[in-house]
């Protein structure tokens, strides 16, 4: 038996741990509230300033999920609905006309979902299994059926599963670390209940 051992959710300008309130934001600018979270933890991470948003709210959310952990066998499954579309629309908008062309590499960097996870293996020095899907509502079933088979399989020793959502001013994140203890049972119903 596997259990959640604990998780985060981003939403309404405020992080939930384990579903309690940990921070609210000042200001519901998207922006902004990522640099105000990112200062706030007194991290030292210069490249956090380069990344889209999608990366940096993975980013906030896999700090807060990985506080205090210390193994380097963690693999991550992250999901969303509509991959990296928020940071395509900007590069779209960066190669519209010929007159305004000028596309960005340190946007075009961004226009794949799973530089996600690859901000957060480097970050956490993590080189285990790795995938996001896309799919039109979180794939209770596909993540749960993954993440037990590499830790039956010794891929990982954790799993951290999530689902991250952002595009244009609508954005939610639920992280959640799946391991050999914890309070809350890995089954299908218990990620329902917490995640829904």
């Amino acid at each position: 038996m596997y259990y959640i051992s604990k998780y985060i959710e981003i939403k309404e300008g405020c992080i939930y741990k384990n579903g309690e309130l940990e921070m609210q934001s000042s200001t519901s600018d998207f922006s902004d509230m990522m640099k105000e979270w990112y200062k706030s933890l007194h991290l030292s991470y210069p490249k956090f300033y380069k990344m889209d948003d999608l990366c940096k709210m993975a980013f906030i959310a896999s700090e807060r999920l990985l506080e205090g952990e210390t193994s380097k066998e963690i693999a991550l499954l992250f999901s969303n609905s509509e991959a990296s579309l928020d940071t395509d629309i900007k590069h779209q908008q960066s190669i519209q006309t010929t007159d305004a062309y000028f596309p960005s590499p340190a946007i075009f960097v961004y226009t794949l979902p799973n530089i996600t996870i690859g901000e957060v293996s480097i970050r956490h020095q993590l080189k285990t299994e790795s995938a996001f899907l896309v799919s039109d509502e979180y794939p209770i079933e596909e993540m749960h059926t993954y993440t037990e088979y590499l830790l039956q399989h010794k891929k990982a020793e954790k799993v951290v599963c999530a689902w991250i959502h952002k595009l244009e001013n609508s954005y939610h994140a639920f992280f959640y670390l799946v391991e050999n203890q914890g309070d809350l049972p890995h089954t299908k119903q218990i990620i329902n209940k917490i995640f829904i």
